[in-house]
C-alpha cells in the first residue's frame, strides 16, 4: 500500500463563527479533485479563535 504524503500549504487564525464550516465543507468537495484538503479546528488556546489549514495531499 502507498503512503499517501500529506503538505500543509497554509494556516491561517481566524475569528471563530458558527458557519465556517460549511465553507470548509464546500472547499473540500469542490477542490478534492485538485488533490487539495481543507481542515478547521479550534485553536488551543484561544476559543474564540478557528484554525484553517490548507493541505495538499
Amino acid at each position: 500500500m502507498e503512503e499517501q504524503k500529506v503538505e500543509v500549504m497554509s494556516t491561517t487564525r481566524v475569528e471563530k463563527s458558527n458557519d465556517l464550516y460549511k465553507i470548509v465543507d464546500s472547499l473540500n468537495r469542490t477542490l478534492k479533485d485538485q488533490n487539495l484538503m481543507f481542515g478547521l479546528a479550534l485553536d488551543e488556546n484561544d476559543e474564540n479563535t478557528a484554525v484553517f489549514t490548507i493541505y495538499r495531499t
